[in-house]
């Protein structure tokens, strides 16, 4: 079934093009790595998909329904799409269980009793259930990106956008995120992931695709497109990347 199609979005920043011409089509269960230099529209990209960016023309599916900001309620979409962002972007006057009990309770209308108890299950699924009680001033990068993934997760997302999930983190951290990251994999979770990791890309994603000057110019099985890339900007930058 699918779940997202792009089509032919362009987006500019101040008479600069970012995105030319992008599409993109993610079915039900893909793992989706975005790759590529910093520059080339990968998280404009993303923020297009979660309307934090408002394209400047083309078309955006979900579920096969084209969304408009002027058409649909983009906070309802929001609930529908996750999305866990570089910086963390956790509220620091509240705990780690506040964190990711606030949206649904204010915006589901759930019973904190009920967020509670789906938020406690969540931090436990993401080994921070033992941190409840604890302010994001106290954490480690990693375990900041944990909690924020878990309050994601707490809106009953049917895809979660990553843009860069670890490149805030220190190397010692990336693994316990990406480990997070490889389980919601395991269970079905529809993903689109912006990533400098290029193991965790041809490792746990099925798809990869290279943006290069806001284009998608190559997209394929994640294996396939490191082990023989096609195309020249993809063949120049996994040389660069990977010596």
């Amino acid at each position: 079934m699918e779940k997202i199609r792009v089509e032919n979005l362009y987006k500019s920043f101040d008479g600069t093009p970012v995105l030319h011409g992008v599409n993109l089509t993610v079915e039900e269960g893909d793992v989706v790595c975005l790759i590529g230099s910093s520059g080339s529209g990968k998280s404009t990209l993303l923020r297009c998909l979660n309307f934090l960016e408002e394209k400047d023309s083309g078309t955006i599916q979900f579920g096969g329904e084209t969304i408009e900001p002027t058409t649909h309620s983009i906070n309802r979409l929001r609930q529908r799409v996750g999305m866990v962002f570089q910086h963390f972007h956790l509220f620091p006057h509240k705990t780690v269980l506040e964190n990711v009990t606030e949206a649904p309770v204010y915006v589901m209308g759930l019973s904190k009793k009920e967020a509670e108890a789906e938020a406690f299950r969540l931090l436990k699924k993401v080994g921070m259930q033992e941190k409840s009680d604890t302010y994001p001033a106290s954490l480690s990068g990693g375990q900041k990106q944990r909690v924020a993934i878990a309050r994601a997760l707490a809106m009953k997302p049917e895809v979660m956008l990553f843009d860069e999930p670890t490149s805030a983190l220190d190397p010692e951290l990336v693994g316990e995120v990406l480990e997070t990251m490889k389980q919601l994999a395991a269970e079905g979770m529809t993903m689109i992931i912006v990533t400098h990791e290029m193991n965790f890309a041809k490792e746990a994603s099925d798809y990869t695709m290279l943006i290069h000057e806001g284009r998608i110019v190559e997209k394929g099985v994640s294996k396939e497109l490191f082990d023989n890339p096609q195309e020249e900007p993809t063949k120049a930058f996994l040389s660069k990347i990977l010596t």
